[in-house]
């Protein structure tokens, strides 16, 4: 009897999701996209309405043939990729590439087997608004990315340079940004603040300068700033208003995308990149003991805040049966979405909060896995909870003709705060009332300077791309990732720096492409796209409208853009290889010392003070053992690197031998038993490429089968087969 064929994008899915079918359904996975526009030409037939030119991506051709085989067996094919604009776009690529007749498109928002046996009860077509949105999106950036990225290597002289209608923008808010901190002018300012009580010392609270004479004061300078001390010391402070207040302070919303990324940059640590793919690995599902393969939290890639009625109520029965019955509000919280959000799915929140992050922190190999889920439940069971009730008291103290003001706060009930950190801290002041004489016990006067607008961090970056409507959730980490790995920015203490590579890129592309990097003009072209999707415009028109200026700025710039390159800047250091001046460098990871002597000496050393050389300073010293190197037999010693420590012969640079420490090869051998590859059935072992080990096929060069690891097995942070859905990202 014939079966039933689901097609997902990634193995993990088909071991989830295995569990909730029956036995009539067969699973398979394409790995992400099976087609995209050739890496060696535009792909693009401008002149025949933007006619794409597809060709099956050279990693997925066994893929393909697998799929097929499976296809010519099964009775129907369900596609169930993810439920977004870049789903819906590899479900109509997979159509086309399986010469589906009939394919039908399922998709959920969760893999629970409610949520898939719902969407197997009520499958669809394929969306073709969806699928032109996507695909106006692609050939937009590929229209962009392989027309500037070529001028750019011809006028400033490198190799691999890259435009792209979107990252280019990005690294434009990270220059201008620099640039204002480059012009910032600090200006001296003067904090005035004094500890007063009605009595006892133990009654000690603060007071700052506000006003003087009845307008608002800031001292400008230590002259000003003396004056004011001295004329408040000599005054007797008196009580000339108290003002007491209940505020309520709402729980913050149930996560989307952006705001995800946000709070695990600030509370976690961790880059969007690494936020996206620990939330996919969840998303598709963890091995979790004897409940086998299960999906902890809904999809990740989404601007809604939008919540499903049985996960409220499933949230309004923890709360109770873990706080009481106060602390619930006295309906379900529905907390208000951007208004240019497109509410396609809900927002991030765990598949059961029944699953508490104590229980499954035991069962997950990842502890980047364990702290991402608990910020995820502990927020969306926060954002169902009851307000924060603080009494505000503001206390107004007169000190002859100045006025200086206290603050204090009371939690009166905690609410959602009770699970969720706020920054709320509570400032006990004492009982005082109008026209109460204070005892003034100390005063001081601090020194202070306006400083410059902070340099973005990943998390604020993106806070600035959802703001001015640049990108979409699935964007925001692939876009700071590019901007990186193109030597465009750097990060470092977590701040990003653009390089004088960034600035050159900038500042030709502003000039001579001022619409195409202009922060509205990208934004626009969101709603556009958006527009698409909902039917209201066309694809093709889109494609004309941007593209007839476009060119005509693209010949202009072939006329007008002159040959510049990046400058280094000398310094008074000499090469120590051939005597010949060092001069200081910007690249991706930051500054560096190079020899000016290159290419015939390529010599170079961390800048001072730059993040390479505080790396290598906290790098531990290799450790002595008494193993010798298989290649040379110099002893081995332990190393430390970016994946953890290993073996490495003592000889280097002379003999560069690597191995796993032996711990490590056992633990590493032990995950390789029992798994069979994907592709050809054949058993999987350890193998080391220079990302870190991997499982590869035993039946290798026939079968080129790979498996990633487990981020804390193969250095690769929850990397996932999410990595591979998105095509090349060469614009």
């Amino acid at each position: 009897m014939a079966k039933s064929l689901i097609i997902v994008e990634s193995p993990a899915k088909t071991r989830t999701i295995r569990q909730f079918v029956g036995k009539e359904y067969q699973l398979a996975a394409s790995m992400g996209h099976v087609r995209d526009l050739p890496k060696s030409s535009l792909g693009v037939e401008v002149e025949r309405d933007f006619k794409p030119k597809y060709v099956t991506i050279r990693e997925r051709a066994q893929v393909l043939k697998r799929l097929r085989e499976a296809v010519a067996k099964a009775e129907q094919v369900y596609l169930a990729t993810d439920p977004d604009r870049e789903g819906e776009a590899i479900a109509w690529h997979l159509a086309e590439a399986l010469k589906l007749e009939h394919p039908l498109r399922i998709e959920f928002n969760e893999i629970t087997r409610r949520a898939v046996t719902e969407a197997l009860s009520r499958p669809r077509t394929i969306d073709p608004k969806r699928v032109n949105a996507q695909q106006a999106r692609r050939i937009l950036d590929r229209l962009v990315g392989y027309t500037l990225s070529p001028l750019l290597q011809r006028k400033l002289g490198k190799r691999r340079l890259s435009a792209g209608r979107v990252q280019s923008v990005a690294v434009r808010l990270v220059c201008e940004r620099e640039r204002e901190i480059q012009a910032f002018k600090p200006e001296e300012y003067w904090d005035i603040v004094g500890w007063v009580s009605p009595d006892a010392p133990e009654d000690l609270f603060s007071v700052k300068l506000v006003s003087k004479g009845g307008k608002k004061f800031t001292p400008e300078n230590g002259e000003e700033a003396r004056r004011a001390l001295a004329e408040i010391w000599e005054s007797e402070p008196v009580v000339v208003r108290v003002k007491e207040s209940r505020q309520a302070r709402r729980p913050p919303a149930p996560f989307v995308t952006s705001t995800l990324q946000q709070e695990a940059s600030s509370r976690l640590g961790m880059s969007a990149r690494q936020t996206m793919r620990v939330a996919q690995a969840l998303y598709e599902g963890i091995e979790l003991g004897a409940e086998g393969h299960v999906g902890l939290i809904t999809y990740m890639r989404t601007d809604s805040t939008r919540v499903a009625a049985e996960a409220q109520a499933e949230a309004r029965e923890v709360i109770k049966e873990r706080f009481g019955e106060e602390y619930l509000p006295k309906q379900a919280r529905r907390h208000r979405a951007r208004a240019d959000a497109q509410d396609a799915h809900e927002a991030i929140r765990p598949t059961s909060l029944r699953r508490t992050p104590e229980q499954v922190k035991e069962l997950l190999k990842d502890d980047r896995q364990a702290r991402l889920y608990k910020l995820i439940w502990t927020r969306f069971l926060a954002s169902q909870m009851a307000d924060r009730q603080l009494a505000v008291t503001v206390i107004d103290v007169a000190a002859g003709d100045h006025l200086l003001r206290g603050r204090g706060v009371k939690v009166l009930f905690p609410g959602f705060g009770a699970i969720y950190p706020t920054r709320d801290k509570e400032v006990l002041v004492p009982e005082v009332g109008e026209g109460d004489h204070l005892v003034l016990w100390g005063l001081s006067g601090e020194q202070k300077f306006t400083e410059p607008p902070p340099r973005y961090t990943e998390a604020t970056l993106v806070r600035a791309l959802e703001a001015n409507g640049i990108g979409r959730p699935s964007t925001y980490a692939p876009i700071i990732s590019t901007i990186q790995e193109r030597g465009y920015v750097y990060l470092q203490e977590k701040r990003l720096h653009p390089t004088d590579l960034g600035f050159l890129v900038t500042d030709q592309l502003v000039s001579h492409f001022p619409d195409v990097i202009d922060v509205d003009f990208t934004a626009d072209m969101e709603t556009k796209l958006d527009k698409i999707e909902e039917g209201e415009q066309d694809w093709v028109a889109v494609l004309r409208e941007f593209y007839g200026p476009f060119q005509e700025e693209v010949e202009k710039a072939e006329t007008n853009m002159k040959r510049v390159k990046v400058e280094p800047k000398p310094t008074d250091e000499k090469c120590p290889e051939c005597g010949k001046p060092m001069v200081l460098r910007v690249g991706r990871h930051g500054p560096f010392l190079a020899c000016s002597g290159y290419p015939e000496c390529k010599y170079t050393q961390p800048a001072p003070g730059g993040p390479e050389q505080a790396r290598k300073e906290r790098k531990p010293p290799p450790e002595p053992t008494d193993q010798k190197c298989e290649k040379c037999g110099a002893p081995m010693v332990i190393r430390t690197g970016r994946r953890g420590r290993f073996l490495a012969c003592s000889a280097y640079p002379k003999c560069r031998n690597t191995a796993p420490l032996p711990e490590e090869a056992a633990r590493l051998e032990a995950l390789a038993a029992g798994a069979v590859c994907d592709l050809c059935g054949k058993p999987m072992a350890v193998r080391r490429g220079r990302f870190g080990p991997f499982l590869g096929c035993t039946g290798y060069p026939e079968c080129k089968g790979i498996k990633k690891l487990p981020k804390e097995d193969a250095g690769q942070a929850g990397e996932g087969e999410s990595d591979k859905r998105a095509p090349p990202a060469e614009e």
